[in-house]
């Protein structure tokens, strides 16, 4: 795969292409919606395959994930994720369904993930009860209440960031290798053999 590091960064805004106008409103944030609601899918695999009742954001982070990741070569921010994908990130001031967070992609790899961090306790417990609820309906991916963070989220927290490269991500791009196994350090141990 031929990456020509003399080009600037491109940036797209995936999620609100995807969408145009079709898309739903903070006040039907959460709402089950098909993959007919999203207007988007046409029959492709990805979007159909998932459950029903799946939220807006989460079909829409499935199909970036199966249609859009693989074709990001060059390097490229994607800007804006969707707010049920994203619980500990704030939401965008001129566009609530969607949180201030990038990814950042190079030869079709996630290299970094960033965001802004919420500090708004009562917003906060919203998120974790909405993320609990999805966890009851099979979403093992949701995030769990976490108490102690709210907790501390109510004694106050400056406006903060986050950002995380993966090392093992930038060892795969420098070295030309497919497979993340052909660069960690210390692979997945084999179980010891019980004693005899």
């Amino acid at each position: 795969m031929y990456l020509d590091r003399n080009i600037r960064p491109q940036r797209e805004r995936f999620f609100q292409a995807v969408l145009a106008d079709e898309a739903p409103r903070a006040d039907h944030v959460g709402d089950d919606v098909d993959a007919q609601g999203l207007g988007v899918g046409h029959g492709e695999a990805p979007i159909h395959s998932l459950p029903s009742g799946t939220a807006p954001g989460t079909a829409l982070q499935a199909l970036f994930e199966a249609a859009g990741e693989e074709h990001l070569v060059q390097t490229t921010f994607i800007l804006d994720f969707p707010l049920e994908v994203s619980p500990l990130a704030k939401q965008k001031p001129d566009d609530p369904n969607f949180v201030e967070r990038f990814e950042l992609y190079i030869a079709g790899m996630e290299i970094a993930n960033a965001f802004s961090e919420l500090n708004d306790p009562v917003e906060q417990r919203d998120r974790f009860e909405y993320q609990q609820l999805l966890r009851e309906k099979g979403d093992l991916t949701a995030h769990a209440i976490d108490e102690d963070y709210i907790r501390a989220l109510s004694y106050g927290m400056p406006p903060a960031g986050g950002e995380g490269i993966g090392v093992d991500r930038l060892a795969m791009l420098f070295t030309n290798s497919r497979s993340i196994r052909d660069v960690i350090l210390f692979p997945l141990l084999r179980p010891e053999k019980p004693a005899e």
